[in-house]
């Protein structure tokens, strides 16, 4: 009989964030597969936890699966964690779950904390749509790119990001996003939490004033609602995205559903204005 993966939400800071069941869980498996055994080991530690760890992190994560998925196919039932939150939403522990799923193997969530939720839970902007976007691209044009494809999505926004790229990051939105409202959360749940809310530009004051370190996350509003758009303007902006890189297609299926015009009728304008 196989075993059973076990997907084990961690805190992301705070320790009394842990749940009971992942604590009763982690307790009754065989065996404990963390992204870095050095980290887990102080919080399994601290709950009395004594279990064989497995480590899956970075250049590993392929042959540990591998290890992993035996382990399961002989009936062993596997704790998978990662240093914070819930594995593979930014963490690695993808390649498992999904090795898992295609031998048949039981997969079971044990949810729990989560740093996107937690943030969008406390940026008073609207959940009734979001999109998760995680870590940005490390090169700046890469990431800027990214950027100038998200900056018409009208969905609240979520991202992670690194203390040393922080700044030139905020920086970007500014520029390329406009300057929305936006929440950047330092430290989440941690001591030294630190919560910055208002507008792009002054959010990036506020940080070249400050300490940088840790770990944020940044929550942008999505763009404001508008007025449909004349037809002229809306050619300016198809025209603009082309400029920036994207193509005609692209930039006509975005211009459209913005605001509210027909695709066919702006791609044949576009056209016709060249």
């Amino acid at each position: 009989m196989k075993g059973t993966l076990y997907i084990v939400s961690t805190p992301i800071g705070n320790l009394e964030d842990v749940t009971l069941r992942a604590l009763r869980v982690l307790k009754e498996v065989d065996l404990i597969a963390a992204e870095d055994t050095r980290h887990s080991l102080k919080f399994l530690n601290h709950f009395s936890i004594k279990k064989p760890l497995i480590s899956y992190w970075g250049e590993k994560e392929k042959v540990k699966s591998d290890e992993t998925l035996q382990r399961l196919q002989d009936g062993q039932s596997v704790a998978l964690i990662s240093d914070a939150g819930t594995p593979g939403i930014s963490d690695p522990g993808t390649l498992l779950i999904r090795k898992a799923i295609e031998k048949g193997i039981s997969v079971v969530p044990v949810p729990g904390p989560s740093a996107v939720i937690t943030a969008l839970s406390l940026s008073g902007f609207s959940t009734d749509e979001f999109a998760f976007i995680g870590f940005l691209p490390v090169k700046h044009m890469q990431r800027r790119k990214m950027l100038e494809r998200l900056s018409l999505e009208q969905r609240t926004l979520v991202f992670y990001e690194a203390p040393h790229r922080i700044l030139d990051t905020i920086a970007d939105f500014a520029e390329i996003m406009g300057d929305r409202n936006s929440v950047v959360i330092k430290e989440l749940t941690k001591f030294y939490e630190e919560v910055l809310r208002g507008t792009v530009s002054d959010v990036l004051g506020r940080l070249e004033q400050s300490t940088i370190a840790g770990e944020y996350v940044i929550v942008l509003e999505g763009r404001p609602e508008t007025e449909t758009l004349n037809m002229d303007d809306a050619l300016a902006e198809v025209r603009e995205l082309m400029r920036k890189g994207l193509g005609r297609k692209d930039s006509v299926k975005r211009i459209a559903s913005a605001y509210g015009l027909s695709k066919k009728e702006l791609y044949d304008q576009s056209l016709d204005s060249n």
